[in-house]
C-alpha cells in the first residue's frame, strides 16, 4: 500500500502568537513586506536624507562637517551608528528599487506572475540588495 502524503497544515486566520513561529512564508511574501518596510524606511528618514544632501553640498566648511559625522558622530550619536543609518538606507533604497523594478515587470509581462517565475524573481530581488548593500556597506566602513 503506498504511503499517504503528509498532511500540509492550513492556516486560515493566523494568529500572531500561536501560528507565526510555524508559518512560512514564501519569498514573494518577504520581498512585499520588506518593499513596504524599505519605503516606510525612506520616508521617515528623509529629514536625515535631505540634511545629509545640504550638508554635503552647501560650502566646504559644511562638507568637512559632513564627514566628520561619520568619523566622530552628530552630537551625542557615535559615527559608527550614522553609518549604521545610512547603511540601512543604502539597503532601503536598492530594495525598494530592484523590488520596484521586479513589481513594473510583473504588471507588464503575463508570464512573470507565474508561481515559478514570480518566485524566482523574488530570490533575485533578495540576492541583489543585500549584495549590493553589502559591497556599498564594504566601501562606507572603508574596507575598500
Amino acid at each position: 500500500m503506498p504511503e499517504l502524503a503528509k498532511k500540509r497544515p492550513e492556516f486560515r486566520n493566523i494568529n500572531a502568537f500561536t501560528d507565526l513561529t510555524t508559518y512560512r512564508l514564501p519569498a514573494p511574501g518577504w520581498v512585499s513586506i520588506l518593499h513596504r518596510i524599505s519605503g516606510l524606511l525612506m520616508f521617515v528618514l528623509l529629514p536625515f536624507i535631505i540634511w545629509m544632501f545640504d550638508t554635503s553640498l552647501s560650502s566646504e566648511f559644511s562638507f568637512a562637517r559632513f564627514k566628520a559625522a561619520f568619523n566622530s558622530g552628530i552630537g551625542f550619536v557615535p559615527g559608527f551608528f550614522v553609518k549604521l543609518v545610512v547603511l540601512a538606507l543604502i539597503w532601503a533604497y536598492l530594495h525598494h528599487f530592484i523590488a520596484g523594478i521586479r513589481h513594473l515587470w510583473m504588471d507588464t509581462d503575463h508570464h512573470a506572475v507565474e508561481k515559478r517565475i514570480g518566485g524566482q524573481s523574488a530570490k533575485v530581488v533578495l540576492v541583489l540588495s543585500i549584495g549590493l548593500t553589502l559591497i556599498l556597506g564594504a566601501k562606507l566602513f572603508g574596507l575598500y
